[in-house]
């Protein structure tokens, strides 16, 4: 009697993987509860790769402005409702354009190193799968707003959406190294949106505190282009980092680092904020503006050391967490 051994997998079929046969094997002999746990895992991963789309650390920061201009709006506690909608709907927004960024972008995130591991790249997200994902999301948002906050704020938010992904992404980011300085303005939307929800329109305090913002974008992303200069090198991305000379880059960081500062002292008499902001915000300024003179101190001799620019891009981010705080607290002081 002859004995049958099972074959092996086919190699010319390329549609069937010894991984996939060996999974297949697996599910057959597994117990139901571990097939449960499997297909639990697998849900899990594919909402991980969208809410990886979004980039929820980007989402984080905008939404660092938001609140406090809200507060500063309503000179006090905005009702809770109105503030969760309006995080509600400005997350979603923000989602859709980094979802269709990621779209747009995937042929240079897969040349990059600090981009090559997103969910297109890897192929855990297809892209038209993500290009859905970005319009609905995109679309549900805008609806969102116009109804639970108010057509203003769901206008701005529109064209911050615009001005991401059309003005940044398809048309500035690979032709200008000036793309990040213009299209930045979409990351300055959010105290315009929180500020429109509160008052249904936009005044001269709205116009300071994106005025911060856009000038806080530079010196913010610029040090983390020197970290990764040969990633957008090799990608044909013409960030300032990447054509220009480090003490180039230094020295408009500064001169955008001071007309940052120059907004938010503005703010104290167009606001009506008290002297403890005022000190404040000129302390963390000052702080912030000494953060970008030694990196050009730096640039300008090797022998001071290396750039260490991400110590600088680390520092914007504490500057503008900081002065948000600041600037919500300073609505309850009696003073």
């Amino acid at each position: 009697m002859r004995l049958s051994t099972p074959s092996p997998p086919d190699a010319s079929r390329p549609d069937v993987a010894p991984d996939a046969t060996a999974g297949a094997a697996h599910d057959e002999v597994a117990t139901p509860g571990e097939r449960e746990a499997a297909g639990l895992r697998r849900v899990l991963g594919t909402v991980g790769a969208y809410v990886a789309l979004t980039k929820p650390r980007v989402i984080e920061l905008l939404l660092i402005t938001t609140i406090p201009t809200m507060f500063l709006a309503a000179q006090g506690f905005p009702p809770l409702g109105l503030v969760v909608a309006t995080l509600v709907g400005g997350a979603g927004a923000a989602g859709a354009a980094n979802t269709l960024n990621q779209y747009l972008d995937r042929d240079i995130d897969r040349v990059m190193n600090r981009t090559r591991r997103r969910p297109i790249v890897t192929g855990r997200v297809t892209p038209r799968a993500a290009l859905v994902f970005g319009l609905v999301l995109g679309a549900v948002s805008l609806t969102w707003l116009w109804f639970a906050v108010n057509p203003a704020s769901a206008l701005f938010t529109g064209s911050a959406i615009l001005i991401y992904v059309v003005g940044y992404t398809m048309i500035l980011k690979r032709r200008t190294p000036q793309n990040i300085v213009w299209g930045g303005a979409a990351g300055c939307m959010p105290v315009v949106i929180g500020w429109s929800a509160v008052t249904g329109g936009v005044s001269w305090a709205a116009v300071l505190l994106f005025g911060v913002v856009f000038f806080w974008t530079p010196p913010h992303y610029w040090p983390l282009s020197m970290k990764f200069r040969r990633d957008y090198a090799a990608a044909g991305v013409p960030m300032l980092p990447v054509v220009a000379a480090d003490t180039k880059v230094a020295r408009e960081m500064i001169a955008y680092t001071l007309a940052m500062i120059a907004c938010s002292l503005l703010l104290v008499p167009v606001a009506g904020m008290t002297w403890v902001y005022a000190v404040v915000a000129s302390v963390l300024g000052g702080w912030f503006l000494w953060s970008c003179i030694g990196l050009l101190r730096r640039a300008n001799d090797a022998q001071r050391g290396p750039l260490r620019a991400m110590s600088v891009f680390h520092a914007s981010i504490t500057y503008l967490t900081l002065l948000s705080v600041a600037i919500a607290v300073d609505v309850f002081l009696p003073l």
